[in-house]
């Protein structure tokens, strides 16, 4: 029997330098074909086994490579697409993107996060219909790929179980849970063919099992296990469960006829596993080093927890704490990071580095790199005391407005708004043109005076277009900004950014969270000038935009020293501050979105009203300075909403936009379930996909819309902001928003 020892559950898959993605985004531009792609592909995969075992770990896991998203890898694998993509006719690879991205009249399938992680995931279309069977060898071949390099990796693959609690049913009342029988024929089809490969382990990811589940759904985990782990002929199955603690899932498993088990002792410090006797004869992966947030792992404390775990396992193996996904690669490619900051990270890298060290020292056979990595400084956190002392004066009465109803009243008088308000999110396409100039001055050769020149350009250019289209209220389009947190980030003390920092937020869209390592304060106004600026060229309102505290948190590498609601509250009133600043400066309308307000719900129930308190609380505390006769709006998107619908109505914003074109307004239910009763803008136009809507589609969607929300509440809007689209999508699907509006408020009024 082969043993695990040290190893990682996934690791990053855009490449170093993002090459997957400029492939992929020329793949799908015509600008390379097919087989140009597919060679990018297998040069990342090589790299990144060959890394992996150098680095001296044990086991290297295979299949964590995708172009696109490994639930949608899944769904393929299993033939588990909708009909309608196959019906176009494409290649496999182009069929694949089409579920992805949606083609022609088709739309895609549904994007929303992964858990509590910034990451997006397609959603399966499962029902009574659906047939699985292996319709590809992606696991495979990618071992072969391996092998041919004189690598054995550990296939992973998304559990079963955890794949179909992901997926959406096509038919009312159906329990995607009922496939799990035939599901499980083609898993155990696929493990029996990967054992005959010469797979010694796999890999079964179920982080659904992090969260609460059902009696039901642990049964459906206990048989599918005792399925696989009784098949004759197969690999040794490790299953994972990270996220957060499996709770009683971690007994079925223990009793479950598989070799290994991986637990989350980062996110679930207090995991016990005393008690659960079937884990004696089996591995417990344990999950130490932290796959989720830039730290360095605090070495000795981490190797006390897993000496701790000895004796009540057969092995006790290192691994970081979930796939390296959520972080970046390499923190050695920060030249510019401030020491003291730079001293305190980990990067993916270095990450390995920290397994593989203290899989030596829990071996015994730890030398003078781990003396050298347990002895180096680590610097204090950045304070400031007059930060502290505002945070420590906050009141109750600092997080309240007069009511909604004043509010609403004082605002139609000043803004005069029509039944079904037109607007967008905020940003407008980025422009490779903006994308140089912004290049240019980073690396000196553009002048500051050139460059704010061309930014003052694109802004007098959108606002133009607005107002051609004919939508209510305007946005100056955010020219200026790299990304909505970490533009906000390069302008407030508390935080650091990095050059090279790219994570994965889904398919081809990269992020660079700014590391927040210190107290939070704003030294200088940040939008006003440019929201100002925007206003003067038109006598339509323009909404100030600005990100939340929570979302600039979920989005962000966050402190771990002090709690995340100390942290929200100190970013709540740099925004206060800027909110004022811009009431100040004219402005009447400000959004600060929050689209990652249910990103960080936490996984159990049981902790949630915390979390929900403070997150509500630090949304208020920005925004309750704000005048009775300011109109607050907040966008949230890509996420199961109903979770949050106290919270959504705690926020008290007086607009709230909303992701609900992918789902056909589904959103709307939850609303009128909670009695939802200020205004609120459900997306009509899915700006995640190339398809340019019809006005037909759009009206459509309105006339869902109108029959759930008071005309006078509701507002027409895109699902998201528009930055990763291009101009000859946007205007006519905005085109056509104006004219669906148009046609649906004459038969209002």
């Amino acid at each position: 029997m082969t043993t695990i020892g040290t190893t990682v559950l996934g690791y990053p898959r855009i490449g170093p330098r993002r090459e997957l993605k400029r492939a992929v985004e020329q793949y799908w531009a015509g600008r390379i074909d097919q087989a140009a792609l597919l060679e990018v592909g297998r040069g990342l995969r090589a790299a990144t086994w060959a890394e992996l075992r150098d680095a001296g770990l044990d086991s290297v896991p295979g299949n964590t490579f995708s172009f696109y998203d490994h639930v949608l890898d899944t769904a393929a694998l299993f033939d588990a697409l909708p009909s309608r993509f196959a019906a176009i006719g494409l290649s496999p690879l182009d069929t694949y993107f089409a579920a992805a991205r949606g083609y022609g009249q088709e739309p895609p399938l549904e994007l929303t996060k992964w858990f509590d992680t910034n990451y997006h995931y397609l959603v399966p279309e499962l029902g009574p219909e659906t047939v699985f069977r292996l319709a590809g060898d992606k696991p495979l071949a990618e071992f072969r790929e391996a092998l041919d390099q004189g690598i054995v990796t550990r296939p992973v693959l998304l559990g079963p179980v955890t794949f179909l609690l992901l997926a959406k049913p096509t038919a009312s009342g159906f329990d995607p849970l009922s496939l799990l029988d035939r599901l499980l024929d083609v898993y155990a089809e696929l493990l029996t063919r990967l054992h005959a490969e010469g797979a010694p382990w796999v890999q079964l990811d179920e982080p659904a099992f992090a969260a609460d589940r059902t009696s039901a759904e642990l049964d459906a985990l206990r048989r599918a296990y005792a399925r696989l782990g009784g098949l004759a002929e197969r690999p040794q199955l490790l299953v994972t469960g990270y996220y957060g603690d499996l709770g009683p899932a971690l007994a079925v498993l223990a009793d479950a006829p598989i070799e290994a088990v991986a637990v989350d002792f980062v996110a679930a410090p207090g995991s016990s596993l005393a008690g659960l006797p079937g884990l004696r004869d089996k591995t417990v992966v344990a999950g130490l080093v932290d796959s989720r947030n830039v730290w360095r792992t605090d070495l000795p404390a981490a190797l006390a927890t897993a000496r701790a775990l000895l004796g009540f396992a057969r092995q006790v193996a290192v691994s970081a704490s979930a796939t390296l996904l959520h972080v970046p690669y390499d923190l050695d490619a920060e030249t510019a990071l401030q020491p003291k900051v730079r001293e305190r990270l980990a990067f993916a890298r270095q990450k390995v580095r920290e397994v593989v060290l203290l899989g030596a020292a829990l071996a015994g056979e730890a030398g003078a790199d781990w003396t050298v990595e347990v002895a180096r400084p680590s610097p204090a956190p950045r304070r400031d005391d007059v930060v502290r002392a505002r945070v420590s004066a906050l009141r109750p009465e600092h997080l309240d407005r007069v009511p909604f109803e004043q509010r609403a009243a004082a605002q139609q008088e000043l803004l005069g708004l029509p039944l079904l308000a037109t607007t967008t999110i905020g940003s407008f396409p980025q422009t490779e043109q903006i994308r140089r100039s912004r290049a240019e001055l980073r690396s000196g050769a553009l002048d500051t005076c050139v460059y704010e020149q061309r930014m003052c350009e694109e802004i007098a250019r959108v606002i133009a277009l607005q107002e051609d289209v004919g939508l209510d209220v305007l946005v100056h389009g955010e020219p200026e900004r790299n990304d909505m947190v970490q533009y906000f980030a390069e302008h407030l003390d508390g935080f650091a950014t990095t050059q090279h920092g790219w994570v994965q937020s889904y398919g081809s869209r990269c992020v660079r969270p700014p590391v927040l390592h210190g107290d939070v304060s704003r030294p200088a106004p940040i939008t006003v000038r440019w929201t100002t600026y925007a206003q003067g060229l038109t006598t339509k309102p323009v909404k100030g935009m600005l990100t939340g505290p929570v979302t600039i948190l979920a989005w962000s590498f966050v402190r771990d020293d002090q709690p995340l609601a100390e942290t929200a509250s100190q970013v709540a009133l740099a925004l206060r501050d800027e909110i004022g600043d811009l009431e100040a400066a004219g402005t009447h309308i400000v959004q600060v979105d929050e689209p990652a307000l249910r990103e960080l719900l936490p996984l159990r129930e049981a902790q949630r009203s915390a979390y929900l308190a403070w997150a509500v609380g630090a949304f208020r505390l920005a925004t309750a300075g704000a005048a009775p006769t300011t109109q607050v709006h907040t966008h949230l998107c890509y996420s199961e909403f109903g979770d949050v619908m106290s919270a959504i109505e705690g926020l008290d914003a007086d607009v709230t936009t909303i992701e609900a074109a992918r789902s056909g307004m589904e959103i709307l239910g939850d609303l009128q379930a909670a009695g939802f009763a200020r205004a609120v803008g459900p997306g009509v136009y899915d700006i995640h996909s190339p398809r340019v809507p019809s006005e037909d589609d759009i009206v459509a969607l309105l006339t869902e819309a109108v029959r759930a929300v008071p005309g006078e509440r509701l507002w027409v809007n895109p699902d998201c902001g528009l930055k990763t689209r291009g101009y000859a999508e946007v205007e006519p699907a905005l085109r056509h928003l104006v004219a669906a509006t148009r046609r649906i408020r004459a038969t209002l009024q």
